[in-house]
This record gives C-alpha cells, sequence and structure tokens, in this order.
C-alpha cells in the first residue's frame, strides 16, 4: 500500500511541477504598437492590427515564461494611407519578401515584483538579432463577462532599425535609429 501511495504521490508532483499553461492575446483587447522620432523634433506612432501571440507558463507569477509573438506587417496602420504604404514597400519593411515580424524568447529573469527582463530572438526584414524586452504582469483576474481567466501584460523595449536594415537611405536625423516597441493587452488562459 505505501508503494501504491508513494507511486500516485509522485505522479502528481509531476504533473504539477511540468503542467504548462498557455495564454493567448485577445486581439479585441490588446495593441501592438510603436514610434519613432521624425526629423529629431516629433514623435510618429503606429500600430500592427494583424498578430497573434502567445503566453506559455509553468508558473502562476509567469518568472519562467515563454514569449511567441508573430505580426502581419502588412497591417501596419501610422494613421496616414501614403506613409502606410511607403512603409510596406522595398524602402522599409519590403512586405511582399518580409511579411512576417516574429518574436521568440529564450529566457526569461525575474527583476521585480510582476517585472520581468525576456531576451529573444526578433526576426524581420530577412535579419534575426537578439532583443530584450521588459515585461510587466499587470495581474490575472476573472473576466465577469466571458468568465475566462485573463491577464494582463504590458511588454515594451527597444531596438535599432539599423540593425535589421530598415529604411537604410532614410539616416537620422529624419528617422531616429532607435524604434520603441510595445504590447499592452490581454491574454486569455487556454
Amino acid at each position: 500500500m505505501k508503494q501504491v501511495f508513494s507511486f500516485l504521490f509522485i505522479a502528481f508532483l509531476s504533473t504539477n511541477i511540468f503542467a504548462q499553461t498557455t495564454w493567448k492575446a485577445d486581439p479585441a483587447h490588446t495593441q501592438v504598437s510603436f514610434d519613432i522620432v521624425h526629423l529629431g523634433i516629433a514623435e510618429i506612432e503606429g500600430q500592427f492590427g494583424e498578430f497573434q501571440g502567445s503566453i506559455t507558463a509553468s508558473n502562476d507569477d509567469f518568472s519562467k515564461a515563454e514569449y511567441e509573438m508573430e505580426i502581419d506587417v502588412a497591417s501596419i496602420n501610422t494613421g496616414v494611407e501614403r506613409r502606410d504604404g511607403h512603409l510596406k514597400s522595398a524602402d522599409f519593411f519590403d512586405v511582399e519578401n518580409h511579411p512576417k515580424l516574429i518574436f521568440k524568447s529564450n529566457s526569461s529573469e525575474k527583476i521585480g515584483d510582476s517585472k520581468y527582463k525576456v531576451t529573444g530572438d526578433l526576426t524581420f526584414h530577412g535579419v534575426t538579432k537578439p532583443v530584450t524586452l521588459e515585461v510587466w504582469h499587470r495581474g490575472t483576474i476573472e473576466n465577469p463577462q466571458s468568465k475566462d481567466m485573463t491577464s494582463g501584460f504590458a511588454i515594451t523595449g527597444t531596438i535599432k532599425r539599423s540593425d535589421f536594415n530598415l529604411g537604410a537611405d532614410f539616416p537620422e536625423p529624419m528617422l531616429s535609429d532607435e524604434v520603441n516597441i510595445e504590447v499592452d493587452g490581454e491574454f486569455i488562459k487556454q
């Protein structure tokens, strides 16, 4: 009897230790945005409207979570149709040849209360580079309407467009080399 109890106890612990939960981005309550400085004097903002994101976690505090994001670059929207068309062209994103922007994490380190430093590979415009992002887990609640468990996250970082050969014919100060990126929204437990 002791052996059966021991086996069941070990099986229970193993299930809890290795259980992973996946959280998917809720497109209706998530924004993927960026900003860049134009002519050294004005910040231009934009968003990507089509994306998929997931967070896979084995801990409730997301301390060792894995993050993935895939963005449809053609969904770029800066509020100016002519500028959006130029950004989709070979001068910048070259959407025809490079339609996706992909991030996949490879490490996550807790740096404070509900805050993490996440490192991973960012791929777009035919280039893959390591980047580090800051993640703030804002909390988890049950959505009163859908009854889904929902977690809020703010994910921010800065990349250099020169690292990805983006807009090489548009040097500083015409466009800043640094681009701030942000994913802010809700992820639903699957």
